[in-house]
């Protein structure tokens, strides 16, 4: 199940960041007294009462300004609003209701999406719950009283914001599309891609690196099945950020993985592949989605006979933490091999969501230790006593040990090496939790 994405949005300097860093934990955004100090839109993920969402801190909002930045972080904002699937419009109580948050409510009630208001700077709410009351005049229904400063009613907050994405959940259940998230640096043909697979222009193409601004849907059918591709603005290394907009593509793609149930990274062949590409792909990894590499521009290489199997190395090598991808060669521009990219899509689906018998499964591992003894230390060695599989997208396996510490990294590799070997399981990452239990 993909996580949810919360929007924290609202004019600038009315604690957004303070927000967003007392429910993420930690402090991420920079907090300054400085309109629009909130440069990078930065996204964590969110722990709340067993549930979790992905939360989006946004540059402040001036609806009407000329200036630059501002304007910029206005597209930004509206790039976090029509990525997420609940917004939090935060508002400051001791600045009182202004015209700028009437226009921001404006902008949000056209979004059609949920929204939560959140008054801020509430720390004492006898004093100034009078003024609260004031915010349903921006009549977008009920103004919740915070202080992100003192951490002061975020219960009330969250359980609202809970259950909006419970009923945004409700409709998305309905769409059993696959989905397939196109991802990777600008100009390497994700959206010639998406062009050439719906037979149209759907997606604006040019050699300007970063055109795409959007992730856009397109419904795709291939052999009279529907596939939902996302497509997203190329990602590029912090140094060529000549644009603010570019820092957000990151969040775009974050949640476009986010909603995948499977992700293709395209590579440029004539390229190769780079540092950067291993940085995209590892969003994907993180977050345990199904990975197919497609390595586009295949037509425009000068070949012989060991080309493919060099360029496969060459990925290996720098994608190592992903040994489990499907390595594909493509042309979107030509078409080349795009039947193959859906046989693969169906494939690391259908692994993504397999799930083995726990008989089976503890067989194929006693047999792993018979043949490679567990570790041991100071006299002391590894028992499993049992293996489990607990869920799927992407499959995970609980394992009951004597003792976590003596579950080795490489011995835990070993057994999911065995593992892959008996069931395939190719294209998707495989989780496993070590859980001690002590010897009866």
């Amino acid at each position: 199940m993909s996580k949810p994405i919360v929007a924290i949005v609202g004019r600038p300097n009315v604690g957004k960041s303070t927000l967003f860093n007392a429910l993420a934990g930690e402090r991420i955004s920079i907090v300054k007294d400085t309109p629009g100090v909130t440069r990078d839109r930065i996204y964590a993920d969110v722990e709340w009462l067993n549930n979790t969402f992905t939360m989006i801190d946004t540059g402040g909002i001036e609806p009407d300004t000329k200036d630059i930045i501002l304007s910029q972080m206005r597209e930004q904002a509206q790039i976090a609003i029509d990525t997420a699937d609940v917004i939090i419009f935060l508002t400051d109580v001791r600045q009182g209701l202004v015209d700028a948050d009437s226009k921001v409510a404006d902008m949000l009630r056209r979004s059609g999406k949920p929204v939560v208001l959140a008054v801020n700077k509430v720390d004492n709410f006898e004093k100034y719950m009078p003024d609260v009351y004031e915010f349903y005049n921006l009549g977008i229904g009920e103004p919740f009283p915070i202080s992100a400063g003192s951490k002061l009613g975020f219960g009330d907050l969250l359980e609202e914001v809970m259950k909006n994405i419970n009923e945004v959940e409700k409709t998305d259940e309905e769409d059993d599309r696959p989905k397939v998230a196109v991802i990777g640096k600008p100009n390497v043909g994700k959206s010639s891609l998406i062009n050439k697979l719906a037979g149209e222009d759907r997606v604006i193409v040019s050699d300007i690196a970063g055109t795409t601004r959007d992730a856009v849907d397109t419904n795709i059918v291939f052999n009279g099945k529907d596939y939902l591709f996302i497509d997203t603005a190329g990602l590029r290394r912090k140094n060529k950020i000549k644009e603010e907009l570019e820092k957000y593509s990151i969040v775009r793609a974050v949640t476009a993985v986010e909603k995948a149930d499977v992700v293709v990274l395209m590579i440029d062949a004539t390229e190769g592949v780079t540092e950067q590409d291993a940085k995209i792909a590892g969003i994907a990894h993180e977050r345990g989605k199904g990975m197919i590499i497609a390595v586009n521009k295949w037509d425009a290489l000068e070949k012989d006979d060991k080309t493919i199997y060099r360029f496969t190395e060459k990925v290996r090598e720098i994608l190592s933490f992903m040994p489990y991808a499907e390595i594909i060669f493509i042309s979107a521009k030509t078409g080349q091999r795009l039947n193959k990219l859906f046989e693969t899509i169906d494939v690391v689906l259908e692994n993504s969501t397999l799930r083995v018998q726990t008989g089976v499964l503890n067989e194929i591992v006693s047999e792993a230790t018979a043949l490679q003894q567990p570790p041991s230390d100071k006299g002391k060695r590894l028992k499993i006593y049992y293996t489990t599989q607990v869920s799927v997208k992407p499959p995970t396996f609980v394992i009951f040990v004597n003792s976590k510490e003596l579950m080795h990294f490489s011995y835990l590799r070993y057994l999911e090496n065995r593992i892959r070997e008996s069931f395939g399981f190719s294209g998707t990452p495989l989780k496993f939790f070590v859980r001690e239990r002590k010897e009866k």
